[in-house]
């Protein structure tokens, strides 16, 4: 029902999560192969389910079906993304919390956390060391505290735009962060960020009310779920959903996203951009027992049918997850990857080759070199890109949803993962990633048909390694 009691809540601020409808979809059922074949056959129509048709996926467990929906999975992601993968990295401003998580070693009852907010200098040490790699894409990443408002948000999103190093620039700033009010939200759009994320973390009522304690800003469960509705509403369109796995029944959470997207769809005529799903890992001061964990195949599972229910969302595999397994679920559906990750409050200038268990939120499964992942991304027959033209040229939102749906993205997208791929492989691959790069390179630009776009894709590919110049984007 509409809930009016916050006047800071969106226009017809309402708990869309039905609890006990979405439990009841998950009551044991048989399951008809020709049903779960025939939704299947719509998702690879491109259209997104609805919460009974993902349901019924949830409740395959013959191994011959379940690989048909991997399958289908592979299928699907290589029709709308092609084989490129986006890269990006996290970087932490904040640990500072007024939040007791029970799952968060930043979590404000945690005495063996390190608190620290990094100043403008520190801020800009951590910018140089990801530009000195090569990156171009970063989440910044903050506690919910009341010195972390939008202000010095959008304070720190303008340092990111404007610290370049050599050829090293960030093109593209999303925001991992508490939910705003809608004065706030205008804040940040007004210094150019990219997606505005908001992770409900579990949409199961009980289970969250259990985790997040009434007495804290995050134990409100509507604000935090109408805290994209109020972005929508402020300007914004670019938005991240995501739950954390292994608080309660992955299935109930699959079906949770769902019911997220197709409310924004409904409400807003356009769905998130990108849908993330971490699950638990180990972290400081926090208990190991939790009854809900997923198992890789499970996780494989609900990757898997995510990606058929919401075709054309992008979907995040963070580094929480070990190399091999990313390795393995990357081909489900998943779009892009952080790489090179550190979590720790200055861990990208102070951390070394360790990570430092007491500075992170939690421990992370995959620390890489950014480098390393490229070469293996390049092996692997993927497109490492680092694209960011959509963004900057209002391709957002229901923009990109009319660029997206029919196809005509894929105009944009595998020029501009060529160029920004050739502008790493120049200026900071090692000789072995170069090497793998340049094959890659050459094997895409062979697939690509003899046009006046491919005259100029080959133009500026030509730029970027005789001259200086650079973000020559489509």
């Amino acid at each position: 029902m509409n809930i009016k009691m916050d006047p800071r809540l969106s226009e017809g601020a309402v708990d869309f999560i039905d609890d006990h409808y979405l439990e009841n979809l998950l009551v044991p059922k048989t399951v008809d192969p020709g049903r779960v074949r025939a939704i299947i056959s719509k998702s690879m129509s491109k259209e997104p389910l609805c919460q009974e048709e993902t349901a019924v996926l949830l409740q395959v467990e013959d191994p011959g079906l379940i690989e048909e929906i991997f399958e289908a999975a592979r299928e699907l992601k290589r029709r709308v993304y092609g084989n490129r993968i986006v890269l990006f990295a996290p970087l932490y401003i904040g640990n500072e919390c007024i939040n007791d998580c029970r799952y968060c070693a930043f979590r404000r009852s945690n005495p063996d956390a390190i608190r620290r907010t990094l100043s403008m200098e520190e801020l800009r040490a951590q910018l140089e060391a990801l530009e000195n790699k090569g990156h171009k894409r970063l989440i910044l990443v903050f506690g919910e505290h009341p010195r972390y408002d939008a202000t010095f948000m959008a304070e720190c999103v303008k340092t990111a735009y404007s610290f370049k190093i050599g050829h090293g620039e960030i093109r593209r700033v999303n925001i991992n962060a508490a939910p705003l009010d809608h004065e706030g939200y205008r804040t940040m759009k007004a210094v150019g960020i990219g997606t505005y994320q908001i992770f409900q973390e579990t949409y199961h009522h009980k289970t969250y009310s259990q985790v997040h304690p009434d007495h804290t800003r995050k134990g409100n469960y509507l604000w935090r779920l109408d805290g994209l509705s109020r972005a929508f509403e402020a300007g914004c369109d670019d938005m991240g959903i995501g739950a954390l796995f292994g608080l309660y029944d992955w299935r109930f959470e699959v079906l949770g996203l769902v019911t997220h997207a197709r409310h924004l769809q409904d409400r807003y005529g356009v769905g998130p951009h990108t849908i993330s799903f971490p699950r638990l890992r180990p972290a400081q001061g926090v208990g190991k027992e939790w009854p809900y964990e997923v198992s890789d195949h499970d996780f494989k599972r609900l990757v898997a049918i995510l990606r058929l229910s919401v075709p054309y969302t992008g979907m995040i595999l963070t580094a929480r997850e070990n190399p091999e397994l990313r390795r393995e679920v990357m081909g489900f559906g998943c779009s892009q990857i952080d790489a090179g990750s550190r979590v720790e409050l200055g861990g990208y200038t102070e951390a070394g080759d360790a990570q430092v268990m007491e500075r992170e939120q939690f421990s992370l499964g995959d620390i890489r070199s950014l480098d390393t992942v490229m070469r293996e991304l390049l092996e692997d027959g993927y497109i490492p890109s680092f694209c960011t033209a959509c963004y900057r040229l209002g391709r957002t939102g229901e923009h990109f949803m009319e660029f997206a749906i029919p196809g005509f993205i894929q105009n944009f997208c595998t020029p501009n993962a060529l160029t920004t791929l050739t502008e790493y492989l120049v200026d900071y691959a090692s000789p072995e990633t170069a090497d793998a790069g340049a094959k890659a390179v050459e094997h895409e630009l062979a697939k690509l048909p003899e046009t006046p776009q491919k005259k100029e894709l080959l133009a500026r590919l030509h730029r970027i390694r005789e001259t200086e110049d650079r973000d020559l984007y489509f």
